[in-house]
């Protein structure tokens, strides 16, 4: 699927909101060393995703088949087992490692990511206040 235009640019970004909506961030699509990524801004931070993550974490929620804990933590962090955190920097993902693709802030990728897909139509999204999860539509 080509997400570029439902996504944005740099010029007009996609502005989303944390699952708990406690922060708002943008997200747009942009190149990098000839490959599509995802890039997030998030105050004066910007983390960079790969975009195959979409249809990746997609497949893994669908064959998970039930809601999956979020559990977004920093690079630095380690990620709880069983989560959306933890899939994407596993040696066990469909590219073998992490998603995230900037040194020193490749995690939050169980906070950043997930709205993305509610928005797309990809997942749903709990919006509690902490602990929250998502399934594949």
């Amino acid at each position: 699927m080509n997400y570029k235009e439902k996504i944005g640019t740099k010029e007009n970004p996609l502005t989303l909101k944390t699952p708990p909506h406690t922060s708002e961030y943008t997200m747009h699509v942009d190149e990098k060393d000839g490959q599509e990524i995802l890039v997030c801004t998030v105050k004066t931070t910007i983390l960079h995703y790969d975009i195959r993550c979409l249809n990746d974490l997609h497949e893994m929620l669908k064959a998970h088949g039930d809601w999956m804990l979020l559990g977004s933590k920093d690079e630095k962090q380690e990620a709880k087992p069983d989560t959306v955190e933890h899939w994407g920097r596993s040696s066990e993902n469909p590219i073998g490692g992490w998603y995230g693709l900037k040194k020193g802030f490749k995690g939050r990728f169980g906070m950043y990511i997930p709205p993305l897909m509610e928005y797309l139509g990809l997942a749903e999204v709990e919006h509690n206040k902490r602990n929250n999860k998502m399934r594949a539509i």
